[in-house]
């Protein structure tokens, strides 16, 4: 992805909520989601977020508005658009800028019909960005990976294919559910003695991931690869995304195939996706690998991923207990991390994940793993922060958490920041802890 006058941080919208500084939303963003107006019976339709508002591209497309698109390519998901060309993402990114810019002939026509094409943001209701036909969850942070280990295998943290290989497991597409869902705690089994034998009840050890997820665009057909040098320009946009985790299911389990139950019962995800385009401004360098690490496989390296195929974006989590949100306490921020520290690229998850033939689809999601870095205050997860318990976190009321109660709020938010470029944000993905079913 290269610079052009999208990124421009001296451009303005003539919506006037997208000037300020406040704004996860500027012109320079555009991220893209699927909405529908509330307390409507109306299909759901694709979006972009501008400022406070929300651009209708299936009104704009049928008011002319954007030319060379159609309706039909804004009617229900963004797995239509995500199955066209990066060409074609380019090309709509490039419209809507100049729609919604506060300059030029494309900018009046798009105010003079902003009564018809714009909606405001809390006037709709946000759904999943696409329908996900598979999820993979990867394990890209060397430092959680080292973290955890170092937990359950103090003389060998770090398994020895973990430099070599992106390691990965797939997911439940079916229980991956929009931000402000409510997560209810599962009930599997568990046992304190590695052992056993099991109990079965609610989990006692609930916990989120802060996460980045890449939607993919396009396809490869059934045992066609991806090649690493074009493997970025199938990753369509990020969002946030919240693996909950039920960690004592977890260890309980994962012995020998990896997560099941403690993962599969909800993956939250942010409504919209920052598209990657609109992420060119804020590539860095790949992780720097420390001197003696081996080098990617040849599949997994491209000198131009190793250029930029990193990512500047700052990633935080914020908790609010029950308690918290009656005495009309703010959120507590636990964590900031960043995605400059995964070991590994988007472009090589997807590499390797079609490396033996797997067709990856529009719309399929894949989870960066918990973004952790070397301090404490960068883990992004309970597991690690408190490790494992040992170390609660006190709240502002008092309460301590070593793992999520009920009617606990977690947030995530991110923004994306460089010298010289408007920054941008990705909005929230959130949601709250219920009881176990049975519980309340």
């Amino acid at each position: 992805m290269t610079i052009n006058p999208t990124h421009d941080p001296a451009r303005r919208s003539w919506v006037e909520s997208a000037n300020t500084d406040a704004t996860d939303f500027p012109i320079q963003n555009l991220p893209l989601g699927v909405f529908s107006r509330a307390g409507r019976e109306e299909d759901r339709r694709c979006g972009v977020a501008i400022g406070d508002q929300v651009l209708d591209l299936v009104e704009a497309a049928r008011q002319g508005l954007l030319e060379g698109f159609a309706v039909d390519d804004f009617t229900g998901p963004l797995n239509r658009l995500m199955a066209q060309s990066p060409d074609r993402w380019r090309a709509l990114r490039a419209l809507v800028s100049d729609l919604l810019s506060a300059e030029g002939a494309a900018g009046v026509r798009g105010r003079a019909r902003q009564g018809e094409i714009l909606v405001r943001q809390d006037a709709v209701t946000m759904h999943l960005p696409a329908d996900v036909g598979d999820y993979t969850d990867f394990y890209a942070s060397v430092y959680h990976a080292t973290n955890v280990g170092s937990m359950f295998r103090p003389d060998n943290p770090l398994l020895p294919n973990y430099k070599w290989v992106p390691i990965g497991y797939h997911g439940r597409a079916s229980s991956i559910v929009p931000s402000g869902t409510a997560v209810r705690r599962p009930v599997g089994q568990v046992s304190a003695n590695p052992a056993g034998p099991p109990t079965v009840g609610p989990t006692a050890r609930l916990d989120y991931e802060v996460e980045l997820g890449a939607w993919i665009g396009g396809a490869n057909a059934l045992g066609a690869t991806v090649p690493i040098a074009r493997a970025g320009e199938r990753v369509f946009g990020v969002s946030l995304l919240n693996d909950w985790s039920a960690r004592d299911m977890q260890a309980w389990e994962y012995q020998p195939l990896g997560p099941f139950l403690a993962k599969n019962f909800a993956s939250s995800v942010s409504p919209w996706v920052v598209t990657a385009e609109a992420l060119a401004p804020f590539r860095t360098p790949a992780f720097a690998r420390p001197e003696g690490d081996p080098a990617p496989l040849p599949y997994l390296f491209d000198a131009g991923d190793q250029a930029s195929g990193g990512l500047a974006i700052a990633v935080e989590c914020w908790l609010a207990s029950a308690g918290m949100r009656a005495a009309g306490i703010a959120p507590m921020r636990v964590s900031l991390g960043s995605a400059r520290d995964l070991y590994w690229t988007f472009a090589q998850m997807v590499a390797h994940h079609a490396s033996n033939g797997c067709n990856l689809k529009p719309g399929d999601l894949l989870g960066s793993g918990t973004v952790s870095g070397a301090e404490k205050g960068s883990r992004g997860c309970l597991l690690e922060l408190t490790w494992r318990g040992t170390e609660p976190i006190t709240l502002p009321t008092g309460e301590v958490r070593s793992f999520l109660a009920d009617g606990d709020a977690v947030t995530l938010r991110a923004s994306a920041s460089a010298p010289g470029y408007r920054t941008i944000g990705f909005g929230e993905c959130a949601g709250v802890i219920l009881p176990a079913t049975g519980q309340e």
